[in-house]
């Protein structure tokens, strides 16, 4: 194993919370772990070296690499289940009834491989049935790992990774490729958009605000100070009425935002 000198740590670390907003100042060992096999297999003998070649990489795939293996895209459908509950009893009624041109506006912020925004487009579909086709519902989906994003864009699962969505998913928007695996159908997977961003940006560049944004589980690398920031970008491109939904491991303190506090993980704007 290659070992990371205090010099290369700082470097790597200062580059990561600066670009990212992910502080990894105490995953020393981590980072060894996770890295030095890749680094060896790229011909690198040390970080440093490693390190130049992926500051000078233009084309992002190995910045891309790099974060995937030092953050854990982990999810799966149905995850924090009273999320998805909620938005279907009571934030997909609200925005119906307070909708003024049918158009709803969804951020899957940190979509991971692509469960979350899935999700929601199905329960959406649900709720909608055939008037789903005189609302504007897709769904924007963003993570900063393009090889996430890329798996989201296939929608491809295995038989273990669905066995978490109600049967009648499964029969009505999935179709089996193999004896292992489910695509998720052309009609849901058409329902959401991918891009690729980086919560770090200073200003969003979105042209309207969402009635939803849901980023689940990405702040836990955020420390408290970049947390903070990033909510409080979220309230200024959230619609009145509007909701975030952050993971269960996360918290907001109610004296640092304008959100008020509706269950746990959920706040709403005034």
């Amino acid at each position: 194993m290659i070992n990371i000198k205090i010099s290369e740590f700082k470097e790597l670390t200062a580059y990561m919370k600066k670009n990212y907003g992910i502080n990894l100042t105490e995953k020393k060992v981590l980072i060894e772990g996770r890295l030095s096999n890749m680094i060896m297999e790229k011909g690198f003998s040390n970080f440093s070296d490693y390190l130049k070649f992926v500051f000078k990489d233009t084309s992002g795939n190995e910045i891309s690499i790099l974060i995937n293996k030092l953050t854990t895209n982990h999810t799966y459908f149905m995850r924090e289940a009273d999320h998805f509950k909620y938005f279907r009893d009571t934030v997909v009624p609200y925005l119906e009834e307070n909708s003024k041109n049918k158009d709803l506006r969804i951020w899957s912020a940190g979509c991971s491989s692509g469960e979350e925004p899935y999700t929601l487009a199905m329960i959406i579909k649900d709720y909608f049935g055939n008037q789903k086709d005189m609302w504007n519902t897709k769904i924007l989906a963003t993570d900063i790992s393009k090889k996430v994003l890329d798996e989201a864009k296939n929608g491809v699962y295995s038989g273990e990774a669905v066995n978490t969505i109600p049967k009648y998913w499964l029969l009505n928007y999935f179709n089996k490729i193999d004896g292992e695996n489910y695509e998720i159908c052309e009609e849901i997977r058409n329902e959401i958009i991918y891009r690729d961003f980086n919560l770090m940006t200073e200003i969003f560049p979105f042209k309207k605000k969402f009635h939803v944004i849901f980023c689940r589980n990405v702040m836990i690398y955020f420390e408290p100070k970049t947390k903070v920031e990033l909510i409080n970008k979220f309230y200024d491109i959230t619609e009145p009425g509007g909701y975030l939904f952050i993971g269960h491991s996360e918290s907001i303190d109610k004296n640092e935002t304008k959100y008020d506090y509706i269950m746990p993980a959920v706040y709403r704007k005034g």
